[in-house]
């Protein structure tokens, strides 16, 4: 009888520790943030109005930098859009990737991302979020490299440039099937179809990847508003690029708004950032004191703005950390408590601490890495490497593709003093800039090989 009893206390002890850890699992799957991932594409820092001085118009934007941890120095991971967004989605460096450049139609076995690189997307899916895409693709090629194969339960979007006319008149892929649009502006569709997520998925963990075409070309935009920034004095491009800009921010803002709404603005963490700097062929315009453009490793093509923003649980405050795309999959893991599975590993680290002391101080790479050219990659042309305030840099050379090896040598710049990059220290820092050259040169070699590892 004895041995009965305690056999039958020992049953309902288990029965009980199984309704705790349900009960625990459950408010740890109710905890678990929201997470809406927005991307710009050829936004420059400059852009935003809170930083030209009222030249563009973004008053939601310039108002979540004041409610977001703001990075001052944060790192597109490429100064191009295919490549950086594969670093975004993987956390790992693009030619690691098989993500390298950017015409998919001539180069489509070099803009796929491999199938053996795991998308962020695919780990919050293994995770029991709800998945979204919304928005630009560019990831690949074919059907196997559809959003919809790599980790994205819902697809509304575009893979390619020629998807795009204009911003009036183009064709969305919406869950594999293409549909042709004649008259919505473009960003407002996309805008649309993000909130119509947010509410389908309201009661469950989402992660939302919305991903703007604006203010890429064919620059097209709002007559009224084009007209009023031509009245103010500015070029026809510049003026449709804010003009652009301004639709694109206000959708942002009824993102936010809707947040509020459905009272989910403190469950939801959203990220804000640009794929690289601005483009030079729709004009030049203000972008701080950075220079060159998209295409070029220099400042003004990979630095970009970024911000973190979670009502209620992370502290508005600007940080000067080194952050890249890199870091971005594997903070979002550590902050949503997803799990490793066997992966490739991350380039980046989670600067998840940085946004709060809950989670643990950040193990940030020293040492961050950026290089293209069109087609096959020779490292010798538009490199770089950022170590603290030094930079050495490879120089770019053409926009086209490079016929051979670069020769022109290394430049090293100090960003604390020379954001600018006019001055060139190589000869007065010889160590300094042989170190450099050898940790770029050792890791080309390194990613390389990565690269043309065996599909």
């Amino acid at each position: 009888m004895g041995m009965k009893r305690d056999a039958w206390l020992i049953g309902r002890c288990l029965v009980a520790l199984m309704c705790v850890a349900c009960v625990r699992f459950t408010v740890a799957a109710a905890e678990r943030p929201n997470v809406i991932l927005i991307l710009a594409d050829d936004l420059a820092i400059g852009d935003l109005s809170i930083f030209n001085k009222g030249l563009s118009r973004t008053p939601r934007l310039d108002r979540m930098v004041g409610e977001s941890v703001y990075f001052e120095r944060a790192y597109s991971g490429s100064p191009v859009c295919a490549p950086s967004r594969a670093a975004l989605l993987t956390g790992r460096y693009p030619h690691r990737t098989g993500s390298v450049t950017l015409n998919q139609i001539k180069f489509p076995n070099l803009t796929r991302l491999r199938l053996d690189e795991i998308t962020i997307a695919s780990r919050f899916r293994a995770g029991g979020y709800r998945t979204g895409l919304v928005g630009k693709w560019h990831s690949g090629p074919g059907a196997e490299y559809h959003p919809l194969k790599r980790g994205f339960d819902e697809y509304v979007g575009f893979n390619d440039s020629t998807d795009i006319r204009t911003y009036f008149d183009y064709r969305l892929d919406i869950q594999g099937e293409y549909r042709e649009f004649e008259g919505p502006y473009l960003t407002d569709v996309l805008t649309k179809r993000a909130l119509d997520f947010v509410r389908r998925h309201r009661g469950e963990p989402f992660f939302l990847h919305l991903a703007h075409y604006a203010p890429h070309r064919p620059l097209s935009a709002p007559e009224e508003l084009i007209k009023r920034y031509v009245e103010e004095g500015l070029s026809e491009q510049t003026a449709t690029v804010y003009a652009m800009i301004e639709v694109m921010d206000r959708g942002v803002g009824e993102l936010v708004d809707l947040l509020e709404e459905l009272e989910l603005a403190r469950r939801t963490l959203v990220i804000f950032a640009s794929d690289n700097g601005p483009d030079p062929l729709v004009g030049e315009r203000f972008n701080m004191s950075n220079r060159g453009t998209k295409y070029m490793v220099n400042e003004g093509g990979i630095h970009v703005p970024l911000l973190v923003r979670w009502k209620g649980r992370i502290q508005p405050e600007q940080r000067d950390e080194i952050i890249h795309f890199t870091d971005v999959a594997p903070t979002l893991m550590e902050v949503c408590g997803l799990e490793r599975e066997d992966a490739p590993a991350f380039d980046g680290g989670s600067f998840a601490g940085l946004l709060s002391a809950e989670w643990s101080a950040p193990m940030l790479p020293l040492l961050r890495y950026w290089q293209w050219n069109r087609k096959t990659p020779l490292y010798s042309h538009n490199a770089a490497v950022r170590e603290g305030d030094w930079k050495l840099v490879r120089p770019y050379v053409t926009r086209g593709i490079p016929k051979s090896e670069s020769m022109a040598p290394p430049r090293l710049y100090n960003l604390r003093d020379d954001p600018r990059e006019t001055n060139d220290l190589a000869l007065r820092e010889p160590s300094l800039s042989e170190r450099l050259t050898s940790a770029l040169e050792a890791w080309a070699v390194e990613v390389e090989r990565d690269r043309t590892r065996p599909r």
